[in-house]
């Protein structure tokens, strides 16, 4: 039987790493992207010594605008992609009006621009091979406006949007795409979002992130479309349709008010 090959971006820490630990513990050769190129290597190490699975390191910032095409030139000569996991991410906290444009920038580039053009890379040789595939980290911010991480809230209701379109192109090729949308989950992400509060100050519905991974995995095992872990995170994916959207804004605004300012 020919060993598989999954490719994890942002996998350094956090979901990526727990995603990565997943697909390795099932038998999978592991690309393993991350900006951060010492943890990169820790968890290779790690790896080595638990498991005979082969493990690829890029380090790559996933930001720049060359970066999926730069990936996939380093791997194209490996064989097929198997599962693609598009986690890196982070957020940024603020108003729009006076957030740094660069960081937005970057953040843009990384969530819609390289999430789209690496799929896009990818997605072509798993339709040839009739299987595949495509996990992708949306967030539970994903179903409504967030005022004060506004451009963190678009960027990922781009991504589940982007994923649940094509994974109904998909139907009947034998590669899905799967959409993980969790709510607040304890990760080094929350120390990227703000400079003055680095966690969140709300913290009675935080999940962990083993717990979290292993849903989505799940969930694109079984190519389900759209994952949201947690009962009461899919309870707060709905209430956008029985309010109104404005309501819903100012409801997420007290939030992030209470949560971080």
């Amino acid at each position: 039987m020919m060993t598989k090959t999954a490719l994890v971006t942002g996998a350094a820490s956090g979901l990526g790493y727990e995603l990565a630990f997943l697909l390795i513990k099932d038998g999978y050769n592991l690309v393993l992207v991350d900006i951060d190129a010492p943890k990169l290597k820790e968890v290779k190490q790690l790896f080595n010594k638990k498991f005979k699975s082969k493990v690829n390191l890029l380090v790559k910032d996933l930001s720049k605008p060359d970066a999926a095409q730069d990936i996939y030139n380093e791997v194209k000569h490996l064989p097929i992609i198997d599962v693609l996991v598009n986690n890196a991410g982070f957020g940024l906290f603020g108003t729009f009006a006076n957030t740094d444009w660069k960081r937005e920038s970057d953040m843009l580039h990384l969530h819609v621009l390289t999430t789209t053009h690496l799929t896009k890379l990818i997605l072509p040789t798993m339709i040839a091979r009739k299987s595949g595939k495509i996990l992708n980290i949306s967030s539970l911010a994903a179903f409504q406006p967030g005022p004060l991480m506004s451009m963190y809230y678009a960027s990922k209701s781009y991504i589940l949007s982007f994923s649940e379109a094509i994974a109904n192109e998909l139907k009947g090729t034998g590669v899905t795409v799967t959409a993980l949308c969790p709510g607040p989950t304890k990760t080094l992400f929350q120390e990227t979002v703000s400079n003055d509060c680095s966690e969140n100050k709300i913290s009675f519905n935080m999940a962990c992130p083993t717990d979290v991974a292993l849903y989505g995995y799940n969930a694109m095992i079984k190519g389900k479309t759209v994952a949201i872990p947690g009962a009461f995170n899919k309870f707060l994916s709905t209430i956008p349709r029985f309010i109104s959207r404005n309501m819903a804004t100012k409801i997420v605004r007290n939030i992030q008010e209470k949560n971080r300012a």
